[in-house]
């Protein structure tokens, strides 16, 4: 029995009709638009022959009971980004609720697994800065002691926003009893970059997610009149600065799928007729393999002391936040390259440079595998986001093919 693609397409317009205005998607999480958008999807699920319950972090379980325990579970994030896209995120559910609806009918609502949706609470950490917070309470990742102090542009707290949702923070962890009986995790998102569209391919399976480390950078110099102090005897932090802002692209451009970023620069005294005394930058680094992120790593280090040297000025190095590396399931990945190749007739492996739940998932040791398809201008959290529809019908059905395999990986296994 084939999965309906078009009328998953359907459900997507009309959620964007729904949530979004004319500046784009506006599911934050925790606010009245996302709480609309998670009760209008619950009026689609009720037709279907399953259970539904929030766990302890906020996260939406709908559950179709198989005649084993065993559980694969399907799912992403109905939240968006404040003026987001049609389709990041929410996608995911979409499709997975197109993949379920189409399960329950084959097996006449009892298949022989589980099959679990899931809507994790607040992946994009637009309104706190707390990423992943659903999905990491489930993994025993969560970090109660630093998010209950996390405060948004009004000053409101997330406990407070958690509250007003009917979660309390302090309970989060208990969401990881839904790692029961959970056997695979699967996930279609969005490409959000151009790789894709550039390659003229309109799927590929996940590796992993990359690992990060982003560090804040402070070099110091000496600030002194622009007009009377010669160059040669400049003390310049911004100079320092901008080197390595430029040295940092070669360093990721010897591997492969590196991506190195310099995305802040603040100087002081920060006036146009002084010379930098103090310059404080940002850097993100990311890649899937743990070495070549500690090569990276090390690399950018040693040239920014070079650098410092050179313009007569110290640096000094502090770490903003890290993630390791994750790599998907190898039988997982070989089934979407699998399903894709069949539907779409190639396939293409590929890494994550974005974060998404299904990295903690895996993190949790459940194996994991992740889908994109192609991003039109590689551009997302922005209301031009937009994939063409024949990719999003090869994108549902191939990720149903995934189903299919899990299911009977899971089944024999």
């Amino acid at each position: 029995m084939p999965v309906d693609p078009k009328a998953a397409i359907v459900l997507l317009k009309e959620l964007r009709a729904l949530t979004a205005d004319e500046h784009g998607a506006q599911r934050l999480a925790w606010s009245p638009t996302w709480l609309n958008a998670r009760a209008w999807f619950q009026t689609k699920l009720a037709e279907l022959p399953v259970e539904h319950h929030l766990d302890a972090a906020g996260n939406s379980w709908t559950t179709l009971k198989g005649k084993s325990e065993q559980a694969l579970i399907l799912g992403s994030h109905l939240d968006s980004v404040p003026n987001g896209g049609w389709l990041d995120g929410c996608l995911g559910v979409l499709a997975a609720y197109a993949v379920l609806r189409r399960i329950a009918e084959q097996y006449n609502g009892k298949p022989p697994i589980t099959v679990r949706l899931v809507d994790w609470a607040d992946e994009e950490g637009a309104r706190f800065g707390r990423s992943l917070f659903g999905s990491s309470a489930f993994a025993g990742t969560h970090s109660i002691a630093q998010d209950r102090v996390r405060t948004d542009a009004s000053g409101a707290t997330l406990e407070a926003a958690l509250a007003a949702c009917g979660v309390n923070i302090d309970a989060i962890g208990n969401a990881a009893i839904e790692r029961a009986n959970a056997a695979a995790y699967l996930e279609l998102h969005i490409e959000q970059g151009p790789v894709l569209e550039r390659m003229g391919l309109p799927l590929a399976a996940v590796l992993g997610t990359k690992g990060v480390e982003r560090h804040a950078i402070t070099f110091h110099g000496q600030e002194a009149h622009s007009g009377s102090t010669p160059m040669n005897a400049r003390h310049d932090a911004l100079a320092a600065a901008a080197k390595l802002a430029l040295e940092i692209r070669p360093i990721a451009m010897r591997h492969p799928d590196a991506v190195c970023t310099m995305g802040s620069v603040k100087t002081y005294p920060g006036i146009v007729t002084a010379v930098v005394g103090r310059c404080e930058a940002t850097l993100d680094q990311r890649d899937l393999d743990a070495d070549v992120l500690a090569t990276m790593y090390r690399e950018a280090q040693q040239k920014s002391q070079q650098f410092a040297e050179e313009e007569h000025c110290t640096v000094e190095w502090s770490r903003i936040w890290n993630i390791a590396p994750e790599p998907f399931h190898p039988q997982l990945i070989a089934f979407c390259e699998e399903a894709i190749a069949e539907t779409a007739g190639h396939s293409h492996r590929m890494p994550s440079g974005p974060l998404h739940d299904a990295a903690e998932v895996s993190r949790a040791g459940i194996p994991t595998a992740m889908m994109f398809v192609q991003s039109l201008h590689g551009i997302s959290h922005n209301k031009i986001e937009d994939t063409r529809e024949d990719h999003l019908e090869l994108a549902i059905a191939a990720f149903d093919k995934l189903a299919s395999k899990t299911i009977e990986w899971i089944r024999t296994h």
